[in-house]
């Protein structure tokens, strides 16, 4: 991969141009960039393509100020995690740690320009520590997966990905089950970059985790957000298979980047901010549906996290957190 992206190119000129008085079109734009940056190479994480639109902001925002650079990167943000299928995510955690690591990182005694100059530079380490989180977790993962393994997944993580694919480089013999994960169907395309990667993989249905997990070793998930408490917030599902997990008595581990921690700290479902529903199709006149993206996982039904900061219990977790936010 070539690391060296941190040069967005804005090449849209039907919208509001950066250095727009029009706050709303320039919102759109910068949410736009971002698309389009995931557009172009869908392997990045969101929250790394949230990253590149915020340097890219940096270098063309007409800011004559630090608290005016603030102000419009702060807006932007806002803007990005909105146009997310929850406020919980790796793009408003990944964009709080990059604000906060190029303001602490930032000479308030240079001139302006200089010290954009600086932010930008600073952006672009954070961006390549962002974008290798996957290789360093890749193998923290690999000993638990054992020769003769059944593994359960769940939706599409990219780090989960890395893990089995470092397992499989490494030669150990291993079959994956991936549930479809409705309504997005996101374990069938999780199924084809295993299948691509050479892994025996096979889909099952949401509804048959309980049916199938006397056949598996272990379960390994993704997670849209790491929060204080060491428990995650991840595609719905999530929740259910682990409880089925713990009561098998069944490894249940999570593979997931350091920029996904989160200062939040849910007790139950209701506390993490609900994200939007999918409807649900074919229902007859007058029936209501709920169909949530998005459930929370406690602490005590995850063994072990696999993070680029290395191997954590969910109780180490909120010292990490602190390290990073503190």
């Amino acid at each position: 991969r070539n690391t060296n992206m941190a040069e967005a190119t804005v090449t849209d000129e039907t919208l509001a141009p950066p250095g727009s008085d029009d706050v709303e079109g320039q919102r759109t734009f910068w949410v736009q960039q971002y698309k389009d940056t995931l557009a172009r190479d869908p392997s990045l994480s969101s929250a790394v393509a949230a990253i590149h639109t915020l340097i890219d902001l940096i270098q063309h925002s007409e800011a004559k100020t630090l608290s005016e650079l603030r102000a419009d990167l702060t807006r932007v943000i806002a803007a990005l995690t909105k146009s997310t299928e929850s406020r919980i995510t790796s793009v408003s955690s990944g964009s709080e740690l990059f604000l906060r690591f190029i303001t602490l990182k930032a000479d308030y005694d240079k001139d302006f320009g200089e010290c954009k100059r600086q932010l930008v530079e600073s952006g672009k380490v954070f961006l390549r520590k962002a974008m290798q989180g996957r290789l360093k977790i890749a193998p923290k993962g690999v000993p638990f997966i054992r020769d003769g393994s059944i593994v359960l997944t769940h939706s599409r993580s990219r780090s989960v990905l890395a893990v089995l694919t470092a397992a499989a480089q490494a030669n150990k013999r291993f079959t994956v089950y991936v549930t479809e994960t409705q309504p997005d169907r996101s374990g069938i395309k999780m199924a084809k970059a295993l299948q691509e990667a050479g892994i025996p993989v096979t889909v099952i249905l949401d509804s048959a985790v309980g049916y199938m997990i006397e056949k598996v070793d272990l379960v390994l998930v993704g997670a849209e957000a790491i929060v204080e408490s060491g428990g995650i917030v991840n595609t719905i599902g999530t929740y259910q298979m682990a409880l089925i997990a713990k009561s098998a008595n069944k490894p249940f581990y999570t593979a997931a980047e350091s920029f996904k921690f989160v200062r939040l700290f849910p007790l139950n479902q209701a506390d993490i901010p609900p994200p939007r529903e999918t409807s649900m199709h074919g229902l007859p006149e007058g029936v209501g549906s709920l169909a949530p993206r998005m459930d929370y996982t406690p602490p005590s039904f995850i063994t072990l996290l696999f993070t680029d900061l290395g191997i954590l219990t969910p109780s180490a977790v909120s010292d990490e957190l602190i390290k990073l936010y503190y």
